[in-house]
């Protein structure tokens, strides 16, 4: 996109289509021109002394009631007036580091937006929407680039740094993370009544001094006047001394109701509750990100390949977060880590069904958050380079609880009550996945023992049976 510029300097007889930069629209919108009013006396000049000489600054602007001229509806407009004023309300709201200005919570998918600031310039990250539509969001430095033309300082994928911040929030408020914040309040309550309790004892010694300097004041001859203008010096450096503590002491004083430690029981449950409710707004999530977090600074190492994230929790507290940075091509719908180790571990021993079955009972996704089956299971194989699973190796050493089961002509369900037991010996690959059981452990006694004894009452052991008539 080019915006026309001026070739001629001031005279403004000739233009010339550059690329658009930020100065460009922001003028534009800020322009009363746009909406069909005509204004003059827009700023003004400032005059400040400095090193005894005057110093003129031009370019100040002033608000709408101090304008020398502004005439409404002095020719056609591309917007009315009223438009017009809500656009400055808008920017001004939106504009970087002003006092009052909306940082966050105001919608969209990008849940840091407005909150992270570049480690490198110390400008707010913009975020940016890439891909087909709707697209991706991602935070990119681009003030450098929009107003001075200047490279990207960094940039960065969204995806992976809201759910670093999202889970990091999380284990924050769990209850192990706030008995340490209640600790920390109450070290901290104890560091300010030390300090204050310093400044109190800072305090009597003024005052005794000043009380000392006052004795040796009014004990002084009139007639010695030079004594008595030295002491009467020290007096009221002495008073002066006194009211300095005094302030002191009240700028330590805790507001009514700050000794109190706060309430935190069952913080953590409604957070989470909260965060992962269905059908909350990206807009609700990040108000409540705005309670908790204060400002993030983001850097990238590119060495590591890490978005090192700088979080100022409210409060004072700061921590380090180092989420890896996706390579070239990866994707956010690759398989996750934890199933491809499950996969290499299984697939030796188990089919590509028992494999689904693992991976599901044990919460994992696919990398498109779906439910496994064996179909993708083995496309997952194939990719990784991982070998299927052959029922003809099976030596027949190993054996499923099915296979058990029948083995011992039982049902499943007795295998597993003696595997609970401890007395049929069993193992898994992985938690979650098949039980595998040596064919010579199906021939030890106590196995043998329990299967025939399972139809029968259960009977405690007799050194271990309590008698109904101990006198008997």
């Amino acid at each position: 996109m080019f915006f026309p510029r001026p070739s001629d300097g001031k005279r403004l007889t000739s233009f010339e289509w550059q690329p658009i930069r930020y100065r460009n629209v922001i003028g534009l919108l800020k322009n009363p021109f746009y909406a069909g009013a005509y204004a003059y006396g827009k700023s003004e000049k400032r005059v400040t002394v400095v090193d005894g000489r005057a110093r003129k600054s031009y370019g100040h602007g002033k608000a709408f009631d101090d304008w020398e001229v502004l005439i409404r509806e002095h020719h056609e407009g591309y917007i009315d007036w009223a438009e017009f004023e809500r656009n400055q309300v808008s920017l001004a709201c939106n504009t970087y580091g002003r006092s009052g200005g909306q940082k966050s919570g105001r919608g969209g998918r990008a849940l840091l937006s407005g909150m992270i600031t570049c480690g490198r310039c110390g400008r707010g990250l913009a975020v940016v929407y890439v891909g087909l539509a709707p697209g991706r969001p991602m935070y990119r430095c681009d003030r450098p680039n929009l107003m001075l033309g200047l490279p990207r300082c960094l940039g960065f994928g969204g995806a992976r740094i809201d759910a670093a911040i999202a889970e990091e929030i999380v284990r924050v408020v769990e209850p192990v993370a706030i008995e340490a914040a209640l600790e920390a309040e109450r070290m901290h309550h104890q560091r300010q009544n030390e300090r204050r309790r310093i400044l109190e004892l800072d305090l009597q010694q003024a005052q005794y001094d000043a009380g000392l300097a006052e004795r040796r004041y009014a004990a002084c001859d009139p007639d010695n006047r030079l004594i008595v203008a030295q002491l009467e010096k020290n007096w009221e450096a002495a008073l002066r001394r006194v009211e300095e503590c005094r302030a002191r002491v009240s700028e330590a004083d805790l507001p009514p109701g700050a000794d109190q430690a706060p309430d935190f029981t069952g913080l953590a449950d409604d957070l989470v509750r909260a965060w992962n409710a269905p059908g909350v707004a990206t807009r609700t999530r990040q108000q409540i990100l705005r309670t908790l977090i204060a400002d993030i600074i983001a850097d990238v190492d590119d060495s590591n390949r890490e978005v090192v994230l700088t979080i100022h929790w409210k409060g004072g507290q700061h921590s380090v977060l180092r989420v890896r940075k996706p390579k070239t091509g990866e994707h956010g719908c690759q398989t996750p880590d934890q199933a491809l180790a499950v996969m290499k571990q299984m697939a030796t021993r188990y089919s590509d069904d028992d494999i689904a079955a693992t991976l599901n009972r044990m919460g994992i996704r696919t990398g498109q958050n779906k439910t496994w089956t064996a179909h993708r299971v083995s496309s997952s194989r194939r990719v990784q380079g991982i070998h299927a699973f052959r029922s003809a190796e099976k030596d027949g050493q190993r054996l499923t609880m099915k296979e058990a089961a029948k083995c011992l002509e039982v049902t499943s369900h007795v295998i597993r009550r003696l595997i609970v037991d401890r007395i049929l010996p069993a193992e898994q690959v992985v938690p979650g996945a098949p039980w595998q059981i040596k064919a010579s452990h199906l021939q030890n006694q106590e196995v043998i023992k329990a299967i025939r004894n399972r139809n029968g009452p259960c009977r405690a052991e007799p050194q271990k049976q309590i008698s109904m008539f101990p006198d008997t």
